[in-house]
């Protein structure tokens, strides 16, 4: 793998925002080699939740229609007191959303998105993949990024003009760039099951949280989010507490203790979950400062989660990388010469968004768990507004374009 091709492309790491960055370069004809550690994909994590920025992009990758076969398009999202179940704020989704932002409101299985861009990446004649290949090192000579690649135990050298680390929060890349931040933990658990809906449990369930829907139960020591799976078959339940759990992988646990005592100021149906939902799976919550630098002029980017991994609380972590990517296509694209200066204008144009969608998720999370008076202010100031105002309220995360859209479009017709 010697030399430079010209107009050569890096990927470190074949996960969402990887893999996204892989075909926004290759659709505007570059060549892109990636690298992913692991051997074989395995389909791990459960739900995400895509909103219309990040479909809108999917669509013009080529992506969106594998992913509609087993994705659902739920018709509102719903807030309701996880003590009394009453429904709070409703903010409509389904043919209102493509209306009004111009792409749909989707949810899938994590590893339904993976299969869909692993398989438009496949078969993209300006995209190769390497599996079991570790970046281990990277260096800069002549005008050229030079990877240090380990595939099979051996160690190669790969030159490209820009090298982009996609590998997650904990990045093994990130520290190549100079005052970069680590990852910290937040002191949040995510716990995570899947509820078949013919089930005893999700036959409860889904009268409390109907598949057409996505749902968010909240309560002060935590809140809970379900939607469905797999056309509706199944009910993806994630619950965010206090909590840690060490670092690094999906945890298989039998322990749901900590769980069951958040769970106690549910509604009695809610609560027995933490049981009848067996068996659920936690992951400590990390993230990364958003205000470090995320790139080297020289010829490396940070996007997604290794360069600002977010709480969850805004639902847009996996949006956020592909937007990244998609965005750093398009600078790059756009002045391909004048590489330290695309950069440059990929963080001053990414990070105030970066931030403004930190600030959303810690607003979500300050006013979902808040409890006694100021619970009842939330409530509501809620009650006054409409769905329609409600919405509106997310038209600058929901409707956000890279600019360059139309043009994407038009290559692929």
């Amino acid at each position: 793998m010697e030399g430079r091709p010209p107009r050569t492309i890096l990927v470190a790491g074949a996960g969402i925002g990887g893999l996204t960055a892989a075909l926004a370069f290759a659709e505007r004809g570059f060549r892109v080699e990636i690298f992913e550690r692991v051997e074989r994909f395995e389909a791990v994590g459960a739900g995400i939740q895509l909103s219309p920025n990040a479909t809108r992009i999917l669509g013009t990758l080529g992506v969106l229609g594998r992913l509609a076969v087993t994705a659902a398009a739920p018709e509102a999202v719903v807030l309701k007191d996880g003590k009394s179940l009453k429904e709070l704020a409703r903010v409509p989704l389904g043919k209102a959303a493509e209306t009004r932002w111009k792409a749909p409101y989707l949810v899938a299985h994590r590893a339904d998105l993976h299969t869909a861009l692993l398989a438009r990446a496949s078969e993209h004649p300006g995209i190769r993949l390497h599996s079991g290949s570790t970046v281990a090192g990277i260096s800069f000579e002549n005008d050229a990024v030079a990877a240090m690649v380990e595939p099979d135990g051996r160690q190669e050298k790969v030159t490209g003009a820009l090298l982009i680390a996609a590998d997650g929060v904990w990045s093994g890349l990130r520290h190549f760039v100079k005052g970069s931040r680590d990852s910290r933990p937040t002191g949040t658990m995510a716990w995570r099951t899947l509820v078949e809906t013919a089930s005893p449990a999700g036959r409860g369930l889904v009268s409390l949280a109907p598949t057409n829907r996505v749902t968010a139960f909240l309560n002060p020591a935590l809140h809970m989010v379900v939607y469905p799976l797999r056309g509706g078959t199944a009910l993806n339940l994630v619950a965010l507490t206090k909590g840690e759990a060490g670092a690094g992988s999906w945890t298989n646990t039998t322990d749901t203790t900590p769980l069951a005592h958040a769970m106690r100021g549910f509604a009695r149906p809610l609560a027995d979950l933490a049981e009848a939902a067996k068996p659920w799976t936690a992951w400590p919550i990390h993230t990364v400062d958003p205000n470090g630098p995320w790139t080297d002029p020289r010829g490396l980017a940070l996007v997604g989660d290794a360069a600002h991994a977010m709480t969850p609380f805004a639902a847009q972590g996996a949006a956020m990388a592909i937007e990244d990517a998609s965005a750093l296509a398009a600078l790059v694209a756009g002045a391909p010469n004048e590489l330290p200066a695309a950069l440059a204008r990929y963080e001053a144009i990414r990070r105030p968004r970066i931030r403004r969608v930190v600030r959303r998720g810690v607003f979500n999370h300050f006013t979902w768990h808040v409890s006694g008076p100021v619970a009842l202010a939330r409530n509501l100031v809620l009650a006054a507004r409409s769905p329609d105002r409600l919405a509106a309220d997310f038209d600058w995360l929901y409707g956000w374009k890279t600019g360059d859209e139309a043009d994407l479009t038009r290559r692929r017709m």
